[in-house]
């Protein structure tokens, strides 16, 4: 129903030829495949080969309905979801004046430098945004987005103020389980002049998960007075944040991008998460090598179970459930791209990560062809 309505509202808006003034249509895609060495798993890869996993296909609508007022829609269509098409975003914009803008809508969550055009790999050099930081588990948010730009002393400054919610799905002790986020609330700002841009990113929500994987365990605790730990396990309605800093650097055919997160859930098992990346090349006519390093680190909550007695029948499922998230990971990335035509890049990327508590290693070849059209 939801993905029937926002068709309707797209259609209306672009076909209502009395009022709208323009419509354009853009479009991108990534075709890409991958092999993971023998025995090895990566970015959804395997020791097979595979074309279908990271490749995709998009379209985006914009219309002007005249009087500041226009509407914009991408419609995406994922490999790894069999190509079924989905609405990425769908919202309203106003023009308020030459300085401040008004988004509302499905939008896309501010959360890191290329959050907006992630999926557009033509906009960036590597075959894939860094993991280790662009892997929060959602996208969007439905919401409304303030956008302001304007001249800082002698550099560009945008700041975007961001209020919203989140209901669908993420990832819990290897569930997928319904989630909602509400009261996402957040800036973005960045100066940016010719060369150098620096980025800052802070948003919070209110996080409920409902992993049904935890019931049991919760229902138990609660039932023999230890609320208190069910509720430092569970997510319901907890306090969650993220923070971000970018910097990039784009001079003399030399480049340089580094981003920085930490994300936090209050009162919950979720681990607190520190990760980054820095990445550094350089251009030679139409190809540009490069290598990247990230780092994600994520610290368990032991406190949870501490004070429990060791000989606690409960204690061992508690400890386990809390340590899963503990997490060590490095990630080396050598990369090339070709720009061998106007509108389209070829990209070569030997990744190899390493789990610092299993020891586990693994590495990945990846080829791809990024387009805009």
């Amino acid at each position: 129903m939801k993905k029937t309505w926002l068709a309707a509202w797209v259609a209306i808006a672009c076909c209502a030829t009395n009022v709208a003034a323009e419509v354009s249509i853009n479009g991108f895609a990534s075709i890409k495949a991958g092999k993971a060495a023998s025995g090895d798993t990566l970015y959804g890869y395997t020791d097979d080969i595979d074309f279908k996993n990271e490749s995709l296909f998009a379209l985006q609508v914009q219309s002007d309905l005249g009087e500041k007022l226009s509407v914009t829609a991408q419609i995406m269509a994922r490999g790894a979801n069999d190509f079924d098409a989905e609405f990425e975003w769908a919202f309203l914009t106003y023009q308020l004046t030459d300085e401040w803008r008004l988004n509302a809508g499905r939008l896309r969550t501010p959360f890191y430098k290329y959050s907006d055009f992630r999926d557009v790999g033509y906009a960036y050099d590597w075959l894939r945004t860094p993991q280790s930081v662009y892997d929060l588990g959602f996208n969007t948010i439905e919401g409304v987005s303030l956008y302001h730009s304007s001249n800082f002393s002698e550099m560009q400054s945008n700041l975007q103020l961001v209020f919203g919610a989140y209901d669908g799905e993420v990832a819990v002790v290897g569930t997928v389980s319904p989630a909602k986020i509400n009261d996402i609330v957040g800036a973005t700002w960045e100066l940016s002049q010719d060369w150098l841009s620096v980025r800052l990113a802070y948003l919070m929500g209110d996080v409920s998960i409902q992993a049904s994987s935890l019931n049991p365990l919760l229902a138990g605790l609660t039932n023999i007075g230890l609320g208190s730990v069910a509720q430092a396990i569970d997510f319901n309605e907890d306090d969650g944040s993220f923070f971000g800093f970018g910097l990039n650097y784009d001079r003399n055919d030399w480049l340089m991008v580094a981003e920085y997160t930490h994300v936090k859930v209050e009162d919950s098992f979720y681990a607190n998460q520190d990760s980054y990346y820095l990445s550094l090349g350089r251009r030679f006519g139409a190809f540009t090598p490069y290598v990247s390093y990230e780092k994600d680190e994520d610290d368990a909550k032991p406190d949870i179970y501490a004070a429990l007695p060791a000989n606690f029948p409960l204690r061992p499922t508690i400890a386990a459930i809390v340590n899963t998230q503990w997490f060590d990971n490095t990630t080396w990335n050598l990369g090339l791209r070709y720009d061998f035509h106007p509108a389209a890049a070829l990209k070569l990327e030997f990744s190899t990560a390493k789990d610092k508590l299993s020891d586990n290693k693994d590495s990945l070849m990846a080829v791809g062809v990024d387009l805009v059209f």
